[in-house]
């Protein structure tokens, strides 16, 4: 669990990293449907990682809220010389389904804090723009 704070609001995010790994499967299904937003992370240094992102997009559509905020993440972008996803590939299949897309580095700690704060955002102006 993680508090940010935006426009002077405290906002208590509950996180889950599930590394995409089976035995998180069946739990998954269940917290897909409390989310208001999802942030789906490949790694850009694996293409089976990235190759993954259609069948977890295609998980939270059957289980999660039609309208659960989404954002698609590369991470490990400080590995360029083992980087075998290019940012315009990701970026372009992010675009071509509506959701925004940005790359981090865990590591060196790059556009991590951008990630979560890009999805508090987005939750924020969905549920203002609610009745």
């Amino acid at each position: 669990i993680r508090t940010v704070d935006q426009d002077g609001k405290t906002i208590k995010l509950q996180i889950w990293d599930t590394a995409g790994q089976e035995r998180f499967r069946t739990i998954t299904s269940s917290y897909y449907r409390g989310a208001h937003g999802i942030i789906v992370v490949y790694d850009v240094t694996d293409q089976e990682s990235f190759n993954n992102v259609k069948q977890w997009l295609s998980e939270i559509d059957r289980y999660a809220s039609d309208n659960v905020n989404k954002i698609l993440v590369g991470n490990k972008s400080d590995l360029t010389a083992n980087r075998v996803v290019s940012y315009e590939t990701a970026k372009a299949f992010a675009d071509e389904i509506g959701i925004p897309f940005l790359e981090t580095s865990a590591k060196d700690a790059t556009n991590v804090e951008q990630a979560f704060m890009a999805m508090t955002s987005a939750i924020k102006n969905r549920m203002a723009s609610q009745p």
